[in-house]
């Protein structure tokens, strides 16, 4: 019955959800393209292979997924991979690592009728699922058709969790339909286990995003563009990642503060949301900074500012810059991904909001490669600082590459659980 309701209801939404696509399409014009996909209307993969479904929400799943998808592509070639996001963002990344090598749709909404559509057609022998991107009919399906679902990376916050008891009567019965929870970290294998998942159910593997291949090629890119960034001046380079809407003024402010103790420092500020780049410009030329758009592809120069307005570099910019701050943590979004620039031996700042990355979070806080800024003065004196001392920088780069390497092993360890279930 909890699960009728819950269809019910999200029929009754589909309007809205349809005219929320047609306002996102506004400034992202993707949003008003493929509407087929998100019901189920996706072409047959004619392959010939059986096909593995993995889901991945977002860009920040999508590119925590690309080394598990390659290493499956390595370890079962006689699979196709269907690859399936929610955003357009998502979309591109897949696109742009995997090119044709794998089939990909946007995944179809959580309607009976737009999920057995697409299993209908797809037919995978196996469903992956990244992270918490956990829907009832989906897996209700799956479980009808003897298809087995696994949550790979599983994280639950506390706050996901206490959530999840208010509706304890839909998601009990949706979690133990799962035939396997890869948690990152116990506290969140405890959480799932709450909710009456078994020991055998639940195992802990660890966070797959520590298991980062960093490529001679892009080491070479990260030189080249570090030399283009600091010019002959040798410039310092503070970089704000994955910025979200409440946090550009921040870094504004703070970097405003920056600027006067250290005055040929660069800013590359980089928003999560490409709808957003135009309004960050105008953010910038606001609080006076002169700005350069990465999409221009024209040298820095002496610019205040580099805008990153392009697509797939952030792991690049990681790399090249000397200080890193990883957005989403001003505002209460749970921050991002901090281990991307600790496996570059980079300096990590946020803010205190980190209930995505709580684990990585602590590792890194208590090892002494990030610290934790609660506002816009505090993040501008720890900048300072940093930019003006190369042996605490230094030291603390390296404290977070330490965390960074000692925490590999997770992908090997979900590859095993999944070769149990292939």
């Amino acid at each position: 019955m909890p699960r009728f309701l819950y269809s019910v209801l999200f029929y009754c939404l589909l309007p809205a959800i349809c005219l929320r696509l047609l306002w996102r399409a506004v400034r992202s014009p993707n949003y008003a393209k493929r509407w087929g996909e998100r019901f189920g209307f996706v072409g047959h993969p004619d392959s010939g292979k059986e096909i593995i479904w993995l889901h991945a929400v977002s860009v920040g799943e999508t590119l925590a997924a690309v080394t598990l998808i390659k290493a499956l592509q390595e370890k079962y070639p006689g699979y196709r991979l269907m690859v399936t996001c929610m955003t357009p963002t998502g979309s591109e990344r897949i696109t742009a690592a995997f090119g044709g090598s794998v089939e990909h749709s946007y995944a179809p909404y959580d309607m009976p009728d737009a999920v057995a559509r697409f299993l209908g057609r797809v037919r995978p022998k196996l469903l992956i699922i990244m992270e918490t991107e956990l829907w009832p009919n989906t897996i209700a399906a799956c479980n009808k058709r003897n298809i087995p679902v696994i949550l790979a990376n599983g994280r639950l916050s506390d706050k996901s969790s206490r959530a999840y008891q208010r509706i304890n009567s839909l998601v009990r019965p949706m979690l133990n339909g799962l035939h396997t929870v890869a948690a990152q970290h116990t506290d969140d294998a405890q959480r799932f286990q709450s909710f009456g998942l078994s020991d055998t159910t639940v195992t802990v593997t660890g966070n797959i995003k520590f298991d980062l291949n960093i490529a001679p090629a892009l080491k070479d890119a990260v030189a080249q563009l570090s030399k283009d960034w600091r010019g002959t001046t040798q410039r310092r380079i503070f970089l704000a990642a994955s910025t979200h809407r409440g946090e550009d003024e921040i870094i504004l402010a703070g970097f405003a503060k920056i600027k006067a103790q250290v005055e040929s420092a660069l800013l590359v500020l980089v928003p999560r949301h490409p709808e957003r780049f135009n309004q960050v410009a105008e953010l910038c030329h606001s609080a006076g900074f002169s700005v350069v758009r990465r999409s221009a592809n024209i040298p820095v120069g002496a610019a205040d500012i580099l805008l990153g307005d392009s697509m797939g570099e952030l792991m690049t910019f990681f790399g090249a810059c000397d200080l890193a701050f990883v957005g989403g943590s001003f505002v209460p979004t749970g921050g991002h991904n901090m281990i991307e620039a600790a496996a570059w031996g980079t300096p990590v700042l946020t803010g205190p909001h980190l209930f995505n990355f709580t684990e990585a979070a602590q590792l890194l806080t208590e090892a002494g490669g990030m610290k934790v800024c609660q506002n816009f003065d505090d993040l501008a004196d720890q900048c300072i600082l940093l930019l003006q001392d190369e042996s605490q920088r230094m030291q603390m780069g390296d404290a977070a590459r330490h965390v960074a390497e000692a925490n590999r092993g997770a992908l090997d360890r979900l590859l095993a659980v999944i070769t149990q279930i292939i």
